[in-house]
Formats: C-alpha cells, structure tokens, sequence
C-alpha cells in the first residue's frame, strides 16, 4: 500500500513523514526544502502476529508494511506548473490513497506560505490544483472519445461518464463525490484520476489539542463530511517525540498523554478502512506473517499474494479465525475441536483469518 502526504509547504507535512517513518526527510522551513519524494517504510503494528508467533513457535515474524511518499508542498497554480508542480501531481498519480497534513496550530515561529492560519482555504488550495489537473485530463480525453465516438458507438457510454465526471469537477467537487456504479468505476480506472484516490484529512494541532482538537479541526470535519473522506487529528510534535523512544518508553509516553494509540498506528487502521483493506494471516515454525487483501477476496486470490502458483494450483484453505486458535491454544487442538475449516474457491476471506493453502502445480 502506498500512501501519499500532500500539503502546503511549512504545515508539518515532513515532520509527520520524519516522525512516523524515521526516514529522516528534510523538514525546513521555507517552501520546496522537498522536490524529489521521500520514500519511507512502516510496518503495520498488529498484535495478533506476536501471540501467534508464540503459539507455532516460529523463527521470525514479517509484518504487513505501507510505504509512505512524502511528497513536495503544492502551492496555488499547481496544474499550471508553479513551483514544480505538475512534477508534484505526478508522484500522486502513484499513490492509492492520499494523506492531506492540514496545518491547524498557530505558531509565530514557523511562516505560512499565505500569511495565515486558514485550513479550509489550505485544503481547498491543494484541491482546487487536483481538479484543474484531472479536468485537463478529462477533456483532452473527451476530444478523442467524441471522433472515435462517431465510428464506434459503444463508446457512447464512456463520453456520457467523461462528462458526467468534468461537470462534478467545474461544480469543484472530486470526482469521489459521484456515486458511481461498478461499471463505472472500472471504465475510468485508467483514467488515474487525482480526485477519485481516497483522502486522509492529518489535521496537524498542538500538543494542547490533540485530545479536543479546536475550531479549526471542527472546520476540517464539516467541509470533509459530503465527500465522505475521513478527518485525524494528529500532532506531529507528538509523533516526533514517540519516534525518538524505544518500545517500552513510548507505551509510557502515551500512558503518560492518556492516547491509546499513536498517531502512525491510527493512520494506519484508517487507511486500512478508507482502503478497503484487511489481513489475513500464516504462521508456522518458518514464520508467521499478515497479508494484505482487499474486502471480499476470495481464498485464490489471497493465495496468489503469497506466489502465483498458490492461486494457480489453488485446492483449498485449510481455515480458522484468529480467536478460534488461540483459545484453543494450538493448531493440533483446534483440529480435535473440528474448528479448522476446509474452504473452497469460493470462500471469502476475512479479517484475522490464519490460513495454510494446498496447492498443486
């Protein structure tokens, strides 16, 4: 899974990228100190692997990772190219889901490339740029449709949709905003449009307001609602802080800020959900490792992303849910319970499922 952090320059986005992937990112205070995107690995936290690493015994635990694109502090003219910025719009066509840092602290210290502390205006700034882009796009593609169109009948449906779509986006809402039929969704998926890719609203507060927010987080909520993109508040001095300590000290540090989890672990669960994302898992003496898969895949289709020819020779999925399992206490157990399943091709997986595929190639 790739994520990419979008936001004005100086609203903490490299600071968050820094904390949250200790890639070491530059995080100056002036306006482009990032061009190129860093590119930073997290694993995904999931306490499950632990107990059942215990449980088989294993040698080594693979988590599931997401990489995070920290990328260039767009500013307004964008899609025009200001300040390097259709280079900027490209590295988000390559994420599947964006995470936009909304600046919603005051600090004299650090500038603000418009003056002042405005989220809404901040956000609508970045959006505006990506529905230029996407319109560009959009009509270009229309103008090739509409000859072809002339010869090619069928393709009728698609210059309805590619209309549909740029009135959406002259009304300057994202093209997420349709409510758009499977069909639908998967004509334009090779359109990689910047407006449909799900959106993470980070809104960056003060260490005081991480538990309550403030006003301009309840801003960042109303205008986020009708798109349906969800809203974190976040604190990117926090997360530096927990960076900075070992596992043991950060447990106490959030204890200590009453947090039941940091910043990175709740961005991630909500990828996760905005996504459409769930894992399953594998464990054995070798390892025990989460996959992850998208809501409603079926058991070849999980197999395929442990090795192709799993999917290709799938026979069955020998299952059990994750608490299952541990009640039981072990694998040989939960078998004299009659609580592992044989699933066929057509089952779907679900979340915390621990399974061992037979193959035949």
């Amino acid at each position: 899974m790739k994520l990419g952090i979008v936001g004005l320059p100086n609203v903490g986005k490299s600071t968050l990228f820094n904390a949250i992937t200790q890639a070491g990112a530059e995080a100056a205070n002036y306006p482009f100190a990032t061009i190129e995107p860093n590119i930073g690995t997290v694993q995904v936290n999931d306490e499950r692997l632990k107990v059942l690493s215990d449980i088989s015994k294993s040698q080594k635990l693979i988590y599931a990772t997401i990489e995070f694109y920290d990328i260039a502090g767009l500013v307004r003219g964008a899609s025009k190219g200001e300040g390097l910025g259709n280079q900027f719009l490209s590295h988000i066509r390559e994420v599947e889901a964006i995470v936009h840092v909304v600046r919603c602290f005051d600090d004299e210290n650090i500038i603000h490339v418009d003056g002042s502390i405005d989220p809404i205006r901040d956000i609508e700034t970045i959006n505006l740029e990506l529905i230029f882009s996407d319109l560009e796009l959009l009509e270009k593609r229309l103008i090739r449709v509409n000859k072809q169109a002339k010869a090619d009948k069928s393709l009728l449906v698609e210059k309805e949709l590619i209309e549909r779509i740029i009135a959406t986006l002259e009304a300057q809402k994202p093209a997420r905003s349709l409510d758009l039929s499977d069909d639908e969704l998967k004509m334009i998926k090779s359109f990689s449009l910047l407006t449909m890719k799900p959106v993470i609203y980070a809104a960056n507060v003060s260490e005081d307001d991480i538990h309550d927010g403030n006003e301009w987080v309840e801003k960042v909520r109303e205008y986020a609602a009708p798109s349906g993109d969800e809203v974190l508040t976040i604190s990117a001095a926090i997360e530096e802080e927990i960076a900075s300590l070992d596992e043991e000290s950060k447990e106490m540090f959030l204890e200590e800020m009453g947090l039941e989890a940091s910043g990175l672990d709740r961005l991630v669960k909500s990828s996760y959900r905005l996504l459409g994302l769930i894992s399953f898992l594998t464990t054995g003496e070798v390892e025990t490792r989460a996959w992850t898969v998208e809501v409603g895949s079926k058991a070849p289709a999980a197999a395929g992303k442990i090795h192709s020819d799993i999917e290709r020779g799938f026979i069955k999925a020998d299952t059990i849910s994750y608490e299952d399992l541990v009640a039981c206490g072990s694998m040989a157990a939960a078998r004299e319970k009659g609580l592992v399943r044989s699933e066929g091709k057509e089952y779907i997986i679900k979340d915390g499922d621990v399974v061992h595929f037979k193959f035949n190639v």
